[in-house]
C-alpha cells in the first residue's frame, strides 16, 4: 500500500537523484507563497497592522496609459500589464500610511512557475534603490504623495519571457509580510527589439513596425513563372493569443530558465508548431483529402488555429507549409521576436542531403517515378527570426531560418533551425542548427541520369540554376514583394558562389557525382518550352522550341508528359502524354504546340491548380537526350469584398463578399471564411450549391474595435475549387 502511494507521489513530483527540485517548465503552474514568513517565534503582542501595509497596487495597464504606450504593447487585447524587458515601467503602491524611506523597508518579488529559484531567474527580488542600471533588475521611487508612491521598475534585458506573479514584501523585525496572491497584478514580460541590450534588438523603427507590430502580412505562393500572393492575418495581439503562445512553450516542456533565450525558444517552437512526434499545433496533410478537418487553403489567419489548440490541446487539422509559417510568425511576433515569412521558389527536398536532386530517366527518356525519390517543391515557406547568435562566431547573428513544416528530423525530432542566413550564404554549414538542410533547399543541382543496358549510369543533363531561383518576402511598409535571394546565395556562376559551395562541401555537405558515370553535355541542339498562362477551366497550349546550332540535320523523338502535382512536386497523376517526331534542319529553329484541353485535367485537379510538365527529346542520330521540366499554376478566380455604411470604430458596418463561379459545373458544399484583425473575428458560412456562372453574395455585420488602416481577408473553399481569396484595405475612422 505504501509503495503505491509513493509511486503516485513520484508522478506528481518527478524527483530523481540528480535534482533537488523537479523541472520548472510550466508558466501556468504556481506555488503557494506565505503571506507571513516568520523569522522565529512571533511574540504575543505582535500586530502586523502596526507596520507598513499595502492597501492597493495600481499597474497603469490600460492601452492609453504610460506603460503600454512606451513599451509598444498597447495593441494587446489583454487586461493585464504587458511590458518589454530591459526597459523601465511604472506602478503605484498605496500604503496604509505615508512611506518613510529611513525606517520602512519593502521590496518587490516577481515569480514564475511552480518552483521559483533566484539563480534560475524564476524568483526575482527587486530592491528599491536610488538609480536604475540599464538592463538590470531594479526599482526606484519617482514620486511620493500622501500614502502613495510611484515606482519605476527596470527588468533585466535577459529576463525570461512569460507571465510573472507580483508580490510586495514588507520587512518587520519578526518576519516578512507579503501581499495576497492577486492575478490583477500579473505582469507579462516580452522580448524587446527596442532595447540595445536585448538579444533581439533591431535598430530600424520601420523594420520593428513591420516585423514585430504588423498583425497582417502577405504570403507568396504559386510558382516562379506565376507568382501569387495571399494575405494572412497573424493576429498576435488578439485576445488570448499571448496566453496560447506561452502555452506552446509549456507544451514543449521548455525549462522556464531557458525562455529568455530566443535561440532555445525557436528551436523548440519549430518542433511544437507541427504535430509530428509531439502532438503539436498543426497536423500536416499533403494528400488532397481533408476529412474531419479544415483544408489548408481555407485558413485566413493564425488566431483560430492557436485558440483551438489552446482550448482542445489536440493538433488542429490541417496545414501545409504556409500555414505552419503563418502560425510560427504569429508566435514569434507575439513574444516580441522580429520575424518574417520567406518563400523559396523551386525549393529542393533532398532526401539524402547530397546537394543533388536525382531524376532517373528510363530508356525512352521518361522520368522513372519508382526510382526518383527527390522532389522540387514549386515553393516552400519558412520563417526568419532576428536575433544575435552568441553561440556562433561573430558575424552570424541577424536573420535565422526557422521552419515548422515537418520535412526531415533534426536531433530525432521534426524541426529545423535556427540556422544563420549569413552562414548559409557563405557555405559555413558547420554551425548549428540544420544549416546543411537549408543550404540544400536553395543550392541543389538537378541531375538527370539514365542507366544503360550494361548497367553504366549516363548523366544526360545537370541543371545548376533551377533550384532556389527566387527567394522573397513581403516588403517593409507595403504589400509588394521584396527579393532576398542575395541574402541566401551569391550570383549563380560567380567565383563567390563556387567558393561558398566548396566551403559547404569541406564542412561535410555531401556533393557527389557517382564515380561510374559519364557526362558529356549536348551542345549543338538547344530545347526550351513555354506554357501559356491559363484560367482555371480553359484550354491552353505548351509551345516547344528547338534550336539546331550545328550544320547537321537531326530528327528528335520528343515526349511531353503533363502531370497534376502537389505543390511539393510529388506527382498525383499523368493526365497528358504526347509523342512527336521532329525534324531539325541545320542552323535553324523549329517550334510546335501541344494543346491541353480543360476536359483532360479538370477531374484530376488538386488544391493549388498546379501542373508539372516534363519534355524529353532524344536526338536519334547521336543518342543524346535533352530534358527540361517546368511547373505552372492556373489563374484562380478571386473573391470581391466591399463595405457598406461608415467605417467608424465602435459603430456597426456591413461587409459584403461576392463570388462568381467560373466553372462549367455546380460547386457544392462551399465554405466561406472572413476575418480582419480589430474589425471582426473569423466568421464562417456554408453554401450548399453555387450553379455554373452564377454569383453568390454574403453580407456580414460587424463593429470595428479600433481606428486605423485595417485589412479584411476572405477565402472560399470546396472540393472542386480551393485557394480562392479576396482582400480589402479599410480605413476605420475615429468615433
Amino acid at each position: 500500500m505504501s509503495e503505491t502511494t509513493s509511486t503516485k507521489k513520484d508522478k506528481k513530483h518527478p524527483l530523481n537523484g540528480r535534482r533537488a527540485l523537479p523541472s520548472n517548465n510550466s508558466n501556468a503552474e504556481e506555488n503557494e507563497v506565505l503571506e507571513m514568513e516568520a523569522f522565529g517565534l512571533t511574540p504575543r503582542g505582535f500586530n502586523p497592522k502596526d507596520y507598513l501595509q499595502v492597501v492597493d497596487i495600481y499597474m497603469f495597464k490600460e492601452p492609453h496609459e504610460i506603460n503600454k504606450q512606451q513599451h509598444h504593447t498597447d495593441k494587446y487585447y489583454s487586461p493585464k500589464l504587458v511590458v518589454r524587458r530591459g526597459q523601465p515601467f511604472q506602478i503605484q503602491i498605496d500604503f496604509n500610511r505615508p512611506y518613510k524611506p529611513g525606517t520602512d523597508k519593502f521590496w518587490l518579488e516577481y515569480l514564475i512557475g511552480r518552483y521559483p529559484q533566484q539563480n534560475k531567474g524564476t524568483y526575482i527580488p527587486v530592491l528599491v534603490g536610488d538609480e536604475l542600471k540599464p538592463g538590470d533588475w531594479g526599482a526606484k521611487v519617482t514620486h511620493k504623495e500622501n500614502n502613495s508612491i510611484r515606482l519605476s521598475i527596470m527588468s533585466s534585458a535577459t529576463c525570461i519571457a512569460g507571465k510573472f506573479r507580483l508580490y510586495v514584501a514588507v520587512w518587520t523585525p519578526f518576519g516578512i509580510l507579503r501581499t495576497q496572491r492577486n492575478s490583477e497584478t500579473d505582469t507579462y514580460i516580452l522580448f524587446n527589439p527596442w532595447c540595445q541590450q536585448d538579444s533581439v534588438f533591431l535598430d530600424d523603427e520601420k523594420e520593428r513596425e513591420e516585423f514585430v507590430l504588423n498583425d497582417v502580412g502577405v504570403i507568396f505562393h504559386g510558382d516562379i513563372n506565376d507568382i501569387k500572393l495571399r494575405s494572412w492575418s497573424y493576429g498576435q495581439f488578439e485576445e488570448n493569443v499571448l496566453d496560447a503562445c506561452l502555452f506552446l512553450m509549456d507544451k514543449a516542456e521548455l525549462e522556464l530558465s531557458g525562455r529568455g533565450n530566443p535561440i532555445k525558444i525557436c528551436r523548440v517552437a519549430s518542433a511544437v508548431i507541427n504535430s509530428r512526434d509531439d502532438s503539436g499545433v498543426i497536423a500536416g496533410s499533403w494528400d488532397n483529402t481533408y476529412t474531419y478537418g479544415v483544408a489548408p487553403s481555407a485558413w485566413t489567419g493564425s488566431v483560430d488555429i492557436l485558440l483551438e489548440y489552446y482550448s482542445s490541446k489536440q493538433p488542429v487539422r490541417y496545414g501545409q507549409c504556409w500555414v505552419f509559417a503563418g502560425v510560427f510568425n504569429t508566435f514569434l511576433r507575439c513574444l516580441g521576436i522580429p520575424a518574417r515569412v520567406i518563400t523559396n521558389y523551386s525549393s529542393a527536398h533532398d532526401n539524402n542531403a547530397n546537394l543533388q536532386l536525382d531524376f532517373f530517366l528510363d530508356e525512352e527518356g521518361k522520368v522513372d517515378t519508382k526510382t526518383t525519390k527527390d522532389s522540387v517543391w514549386n515553393y516552400h515557406c519558412w520563417n526568419e527570426a532576428w536575433m544575435s547568435r552568441p553561440d556562433l562566431p561573430v558575424g552570424f547573428g541577424g536573420w535565422q531560418v526557422v521552419d515548422g513544416t515537418p520535412q526531415e528530423t533534426s536531433d530525432g525530432m521534426y524541426r529545423c533551425g535556427p540556422a544563420s542566413v549569413q552562414a548559409i550564404k557563405h557555405g559555413h554549414v558547420c554551425f548549428q542548427f540544420d544549416a546543411p538542410f537549408v543550404f540544400a533547399e536553395v543550392n541543389s543541382d538537378i541531375v538527370y541520369s539514365r542507366r544503360e543496358k550494361n548497367g553504366a549510369q549516363m548523366i544526360e543533363k545537370i541543371d545548376m540554376t533551377h533550384v532556389g531561383k527566387l527567394i522573397v518576402t513581403k516588403e517593409i511598409g507595403g504589400d509588394g514583394m521584396m527579393d532576398v535571394t542575395e541574402e541566401y546565395k551569391f550570383q549563380e556562376g560567380s567565383d563567390e558562389e563556387r567558393l561558398a559551395l566548396e566551403t559547404a562541401v569541406m564542412y561535410g555537405v555531401k556533393k557527389q557525382i557517382t564515380q561510374d558515370t559519364v557526362y558529356q553535355p549536348q551542345t549543338d541542339v538547344d530545347m526550351d518550352f513555354h506554357v501559356q498562362k491559363a484560367i482555371l477551366g480553359s484550354d491552353f497550349k505548351v509551345t516547344i522550341t528547338f534550336k539546331n546550332k550545328s550544320q547537321n540535320r537531326y530528327s528528335a523523338a520528343t515526349y511531353l508528359s503533363g502531370n497534376i502535382v502537389f505543390y511539393t512536386g510529388v506527382v498525383k497523376s499523368e493526365f497528358k502524354k504526347h509523342s512527336v517526331s521532329v525534324t531539325l534542319e541545320p542552323s535553324s529553329s523549329s517550334t510546335f504546340d501541344v494543346v491541353i484541353k480543360s476536359s483532360e485535367y479538370l477531374s484530376e485537379l488538386l488544391d493549388q491548380a498546379s501542373f508539372h510538365f516534363f519534355v524529353t527529346a532524344r536526338i536519334n542520330e547521336t543518342g543524346k537526350i535533352l530534358a527540361l521540366q517546368k511547373a505552372t499554376v492556373l489563374e484562380i478566380p478571386t473573391l470581391h469584398i466591399k463595405t457598406q455604411g461608415e467605417a467608424v470604430a465602435g459603430r456597426e458596418m456591413s461587409v459584403i463578399v461576392e463570388f462568381t463561379n467560373p466553372l462549367k459545373q455546380t460547386l457544392e458544399n462551399v465554405t466561406l471564411h472572413l476575418e480582419g484583425p480589430s474589425v471582426l473575428r473569423t466568421v464562417k458560412k456554408i453554401f450548399r450549391q453555387i450553379p455554373a456562372n452564377s454569383t453568390l453574395t454574403w453580407e456580414v455585420k460587424c463593429t470595428p474595435k479600433r481606428p486605423g488602416l485595417r485589412k479584411l481577408i476572405a477565402s472560399l473553399n470546396c472540393d472542386a475549387l480551393r485557394h480562392v481569396y479576396g482582400e480589402l484595405n479599410v480605413q476605420i475612422q475615429k468615433l
